[in-house]
């Protein structure tokens, strides 16, 4: 697979050779992963364009994978904010499409670098654009692949599946939890993690816990004897392995649930601020999502949400046995 280029400005001073597509999504790996359908979509209908997609630079080895973008421009903002300029330069993109929120500061971000035309929702905010309308109640994936369709794309919300690395597992036919998230309204109790840890410890599974940068206090809250720790955030290469070779994926609303859907891997997916409806996995027997339904919260909050706080180990628990996963 090419790799994607990452470059620090949208063109140098010469005309470009091939004409130029400018995606924004500046988000996370999950953000990306629910948007590869839409990317693979624009790469099919646009094949003599050079894809450009801005997204932080960190995300090089999962936008490869995606295998429909070109050219890496590195933009990122705290949070889920959009960035204030993008390093573009030389002649305006011949699209420009927003695939980060909709709008009005993304709409406006695109528009400085006076792209020919603008693939976007719809906004007061910005009355120039003339896209279709945004719903809030409507799956991620598919949301991105109705705005393409609204502009006569061919979109397919199910074309998301990455192949599997050539990489070697670090723990091959692993149950791997997986304790972290963007956010703290998204995690569910550390304790929690190793009470099912324990159980699956008990069952004879080969357990491991996960962590990213920053998250080697809670991977040591989530494991007990007998669990094996990958933490200090393993490269996207090993954990890509990791994932794609595990007997099951348990976490949060994150972004290693989407590797792992993407890998076709079973997962239990545990949710509450946010409906699986909005985030969560394609309708299969390999994928659980579990969930309270209740009044929406923030994910991006402080504290663990009421409703993911209602999850159970036993529910968890639970949730392996049904597809001969465990036990």
């Amino acid at each position: 697979m090419k790799k994607v280029r990452i470059t620090t400005e949208g063109h140098a001073t010469a005309a470009p050779a091939r004409p130029r597509l400018l995606v924004l999504r500046a988000l996370g790996l999950g953000d990306l992963l629910a948007a590869v359908p839409a990317l693979r979509a624009l790469r099919r209908a646009f094949p003599e364009h050079e894809i450009v997609l801005a997204a932080p630079p960190e995300l090089a080895a999962p936008v490869t994978a995606c295998g429909a973008v070109d050219t890496l421009l590195p933009a990122a903002a705290p949070g889920r904010a959009v960035p204030q300029t993008l390093p573009w330069s030389g002649p305006p993109p011949d699209i420009a499409v927003d695939l980060h929120g909709n709008g009005p500061p993304s709409h406006r971000l695109l528009i400085a670098v006076r792209p020919h035309r603008l693939l976007a929702f719809a906004h007061p905010g910005t009355p120039t654009v003339h896209g279709p309308e945004w719903k809030a109640d409507e799956h991620e994936r598919e949301r991105w692949c109705r705005l393409l369709r609204a502009y006569g794309i061919p979109a397919d919300p199910g074309d998301f599946a990455l192949a599997p690395p050539r990489t070697p597992s670090p723990a091959p036919g692993a149950v791997v939890l997986h304790p972290g998230a963007g956010a703290p309204a998204r995690c569910w109790p550390p304790e929690r993690y190793a009470a099912v840890a324990r159980a699956l410890v008990g069952r004879g599974e080969r357990v491991v816990v996960t962590g990213g940068p920053g998250e080697d206090a809670l991977v040591a809250r989530a494991a007990v004897p007998g669990t094996e720790r990958l933490t200090g955030g393993l490269p996207f290469g090993t954990l890509a392995a990791l994932v794609a070779r595990a007997h099951t994926v348990i976490s949060g609303d994150t972004g290693l649930a989407h590797l792992a859907v993407a890998f076709g891997t079973p997962t239990v997916t545990l949710f509450g601020p946010v409906s699986p409806a909005l985030w969560g996995p394609p309708s299969s027997p390999r994928h659980t999502a579990l969930w309270h339904p209740g009044p929406p919260g923030d994910p991006h909050a402080r504290h663990p949400d009421p409703l993911l706080l209602r999850i159970r180990p036993e529910e968890v628990l639970a949730a392996l046995t049904p597809h001969g996963r465990t036990g």
